[in-house]
């Protein structure tokens, strides 16, 4: 079995009221900035950021309420590192034009060289949508049409599209993705969300969903080779202290369809963390070239 690639489910930027540390309420830009500096130099594919615009109270206990805005991060953090993939896990199609979001981050796909990873979700927070004015009941086949007008537009000068909630042309879009194919993934939590990725991406990232479910589903669908898995593993990793059980959780990841596992670690500082990257990494070229 092919060993998985690494990813960085980056700290601070989102706080989870179940795996956050202390350190990070009060951690600075440049604590973020150091962690991707490190993990860009020890070779993981990419590091992320979600977006929210805002979240009703109640849903603090839930989903936690820090969210960086991803546009204005991973911009800061292209012009810190050099070949680690930026990927916005996920935008939320709903709040959003296909063209605006060609515009924005085919711009951050420029200013990083082609770094850019497109991770996207049709959305389930109401209460959000309601907020920006969205609409919600059919935030499904909209998405999957903002899918199809993104893969028309991102790397495309004078785009043309024309849909069933989305149509243009005759319009540029300067700059535009330097990458002539944007990967786009898609996140979620459901067969539906895995289906739209084999359909219309090039990859799923999905939350919330067991290693058990997420090998039930893949394996109803013919994946193509280049597909990309994103799934974390069940509780945190401890390659400090241990690495052989370490060694095994990301061969069990790997197992279940995984082709990236996204990295999660026990921390109690930024110093902690970068530890971790460090074991980590340290473990995976071991066990590529074992």
């Amino acid at each position: 079995m092919k060993s998985p690639k690494l990813s960085v489910a980056t700290p601070v930027l989102t706080m989870f009221p179940w795996g956050s540390g202390e350190w990070e309420r009060d951690a600075s830009i440049e604590d973020v900035a150091q962690i991707a500096e490190a993990a860009d130099q020890l070779g993981y594919h990419h590091l992320t950021c979600s977006e929210h615009v805002a979240l009703p109270a109640a849903e603090g206990n839930r989903r936690g309420t820090r969210y960086w805005d991803p546009l204005a991060t991973l911009g800061y953090l292209a012009a810190r590192t050099r070949r680690i993939r930026l990927a916005t896990n996920v935008l939320v199609l709903g709040y959003h034009h296909p063209l605006e979001i060609a515009k924005r981050y085919g711009t951050l796909d420029k200013v990083s060289d082609g770094r850019l990873i497109l991770g996207v979700g049709v959305g389930s927070l109401k209460e959000e949508f309601d907020l920006l004015g969205a609409p919600f009941a059919d935030r499904g086949p909209r998405g999957d049409d903002a899918l199809r007008a993104l893969r028309a537009a991102l790397s495309v000068h004078e785009p043309a599209y024309h849909g069933e909630f989305y149509s243009f042309g005759e319009m540029v879009v300067d700059p535009c993705a330097v990458q002539e194919h944007v990967p786009i993934w898609i996140g979620g939590r459901t067969l539906r969300s895995l289906r739209r990725a084999v359909t219309l991406a090039d990859g799923w990232a999905p939350f919330s969903v067991s290693l058990g479910q997420a090998r039930d589903w893949l394996g109803r669908f013919e994946i193509g080779d280049g597909f990309e898995v994103v799934l974390p593993p069940p509780a945190p990793l401890d390659p400090i202290n241990e690495p052989e059980q370490t060694r095994d959780v990301l061969a069990d990841v790997a197992a279940h369809g995984a082709t990236i596992v996204s990295a999660t670690f026990t921390h109690t500082s930024v110093q902690h963390y970068l530890e971790n990257l460090h074991a980590l990494a340290e473990l995976h070229l071991k066990a590529g070239t074992a």
